[in-house]
């Protein structure tokens, strides 16, 4: 029994050793290792989460499948404490089961306040968990609203305010974020070489069904087509990139906007349309010699962060706007949108079409082929 325990953990200590040699970090072999057992294991003497309670081996993140079945197998799993319950008291675990969003203490910039709290500097939001799969070497924007300049940081953040835990020195946040970039964390094997800088950029798959190539074309970096309705790089204008998750350089001509190719935040209408039916309350935004902004929203996103208010944002990056989420592995990060609000690829599909009648007035309607055909595609994107 011993020689085989030993054996099982010498092959897996080989795997991560394995691993470290290939991320192109820097990282020793040892540091890996003890990021592993930080980030799976150490609760920072916190309330018992780890790192690993909120960011699943298998997807980054946490959906409500994960959550039924973890509450059905220990309902006292520390998911569903403090942020992770209803009340943020530890009470109820219904949202958590239902949307598997989390209760997210925002810091609002000194030029945003709340009507109906003026004293207020934080306000809380109902939040998925971003998924770790791919950002951590290959995504420099952190959080859903950008707010974490590093994962050194990120890890701070989260072990204070949702481990309630005490922070680690700088080197063991450094082995955590040595670990994140591992092989575990890569969708696939060319986003790995990628990350190394030793293979380019991984390219639009051509697809082999024909509504996974009907799908690709609205993926394509070509200009806007009036003639085809559009659909040739209709969702590209903002899902360009290695990861497909920033704007190119024919969103401006689309939108309408000035909006550079590489931009990272942009609103889609989530906080507008409101699907998750969160509570919409009236933010102020006070501005230097002009009139201050009344903003009613169930949460701003990134504006929250950079204090910029509607009528101040020509590249519509602040206002209800939230990190572009990356197209690569898709398909297994669900749910998604800043608020959980589509629990599938298909929910997403359907937001989109909605989207895009409401700001062209009904110029452009995907039919429900054409939704079928983006789903079929981004499903193929790893």
């Amino acid at each position: 029994m011993r020689k085989t325990l030993f054996i099982g953990a010498a092959l897996a200590c080989g795997t991560v050793l394995a691993a470290a040699a290939s991320t192109g970090s820097g990282a020793g072999p040892g540091q890996v290792l003890e990021g592993k057992r930080l980030f799976q294991l150490d609760t920072f003497g916190g309330n018992g989460r780890t790192c690993q309670t909120c960011h699943s081996e298998a997807t980054g993140t946490v959906s409500p499948q994960d959550a039924q079945q973890r509450f059905a197998k220990d309902p006292s799993d520390p998911l569903f404490l403090h942020d992770g319950s209803d009340d943020g008291l530890g009470h109820g675990t219904s949202r958590m089961r239902t949307d598997a969003t989390i209760l997210m203490t925002i810091q609002m910039a000194d030029n945003v306040h709340l009507v109906d709290d003026p004293s207020a500097r934080t306000v809380v939001l109902r939040r998925g968990i971003p998924t770790t799969l791919n950002t951590p070497a290959l995504d420099p924007v952190l959080m859903l609203d950008g707010r974490q300049p590093s994962l050194e940081r990120q890890a701070t953040a989260a072990i204070d305010q949702h481990a309630h835990g005490t922070i680690p020195a700088v080197d063991k946040l450094q082995a955590i974020a040595a670990f994140q970039k591992t092989n575990a964390f890569f969708s696939s094997p060319a986003l790995r070489r990628f990350a190394l800088e030793q293979g380019e950029a991984p390219g639009l798959p051509e697809g082999t069904t024909a509504s996974e190539k009907r799908g690709r074309r609205f993926f394509e970096d070509v200009p806007p087509d009036p003639g085809a309705g559009f659909r040739p790089g209709l969702c590209a204008h903002c899902h360009s990139g290695p990861l497909l998750n920033q704007t190119n350089q024919f969103a401006t001509l689309f939108i309408g906007a000035p909006i550079p190719a590489g931009q990272r935040f942009i609103s889609v209408g989530v906080s507008e349309f409101n699907e998750a039916h969160n509570a919409v309350r009236e933010f102020v935004f006070t501005r230097v010699n002009q009139p201050d902004v009344h903003w009613f929203s169930p949460d701003p996103g990134r504006a929250l962060i950079t204090g910029i208010s509607p009528e101040n944002d020509p590249t519509l990056e602040h206002t209800n706007a939230f990190k572009i989420s990356a197209l690569r592995g898709i398909r297994r990060t669900a749910p998604y949108f800043h608020d959980n609000s589509a629990k599938t690829l298909e929910d997403v599909a359907a937001h989109y079409a909605l989207f895009f009648s409401v700001v062209t007035n009904g110029g452009i309607v995907l039919s429900a082929q054409e939704q079928a055909d983006i789903v079929a595609y981004m499903k193929l994107l790893d």
